[in-house]
């Protein structure tokens, strides 16, 4: 089986005036395949955003090579990024943030449908379903991102995110933000979403909770200050960690 994404020794050297280079993201490689989902894991600063930015094409890479669904996407820019991200969708930590305050949570998740051609009638029909899907009323999509709870917005981005019918999703810290029982309503939804698209929908799941990654995720990479330390079966790191960052973290969880 062919991965949906593969990441070939992906750097990101930041240069910064007056100081050293600084390597974010040092030399990694790691693949992604069909119906998986891969959480990466590390503390802050470890550089798991700055290589989800050069994944998305929100940062260039220094070097190596980025290849989505078999096209290199490594240095695509402008309007070729669209076809990008017809394949590859994101979930934000803060939900409210990634919405327009002034739209109604509808309108945000119809915009890539009526982009892409859909009339104002069948667009409505898609929304609807897609807020029921996430286990929201169709109700919701008149109201604004402020009138509604943060676990509500956040399956509403989660709707829009799957508008477009990616093959990979990208959940940044998608919990962070949420507390505990919401948190695990998310999990909940996102594996049942999981059920239903089988291998036509991928998940890397970003975050800093090795728990949550160990409920939810196939298989995690732990990083740490710009490398790969240690990869394999959530339970098999957990309870044999190898490299003494990943004994560190698994402690603090502890």
């Amino acid at each position: 089986m062919e991965p949906i994404l593969r990441v070939n020794d992906l750097t990101k050297v930041f240069t910064r005036t007056g100081q050293p280079d600084f390597t974010a993201v040092n030399h990694i490689s790691f693949e992604l395949y069909p119906g998986e989902c891969l959480g990466l894991i590390g503390e802050s600063g470890s550089g798991k955003s700055t290589t989800v930015n050069m994944i998305t094409r929100l940062l260039d890479a220094s070097g190596g090579s980025i290849v989505l669904d078999g096209e290199d996407i490594t240095n695509v820019s402008g309007g070729e990024l669209r076809k990008v991200y017809r394949k590859m969708q994101m979930v934000f930590q803060t939900p409210t943030d990634s919405f327009d305050p002034r739209c109604t949570l509808g309108d945000g998740i119809g915009e890539s449908l009526r982009n892409s051609g859909m009339s104002r009638a069948e667009t409505k029909r898609e929304v609807a379903k897609l807020l029921t899907d996430c286990g929201l009323t169709p109700e919701f999509a008149g109201r604004y991102p402020h009138q509604v709870s943060s676990g509500q917005c956040q399956r509403a981005a989660i709707a829009r995110a799957l508008a477009i019918k990616p093959k990979l999703l990208i959940c940044d810290e998608a919990t962070s933000a949420l507390d505990v029982t919401i948190q695990q309503e998310i999990l909940a939804l996102l594996n049942d979403l999981r059920s239903r698209h089988g291998e036509g929908l991928s998940i890397l799941f970003i975050c800093h909770d090795i728990a949550l990654v160990q409920q939810f995720c196939d298989r995690v990479l732990v990083m740490y200050k710009g490398d790969i330390v240690e990869q394999g079966r959530p339970d098999d790191v957990i309870r044999n960690p190898k490299d003494a960052y990943t004994k560190r973290l698994i402690e603090s969880f502890l």
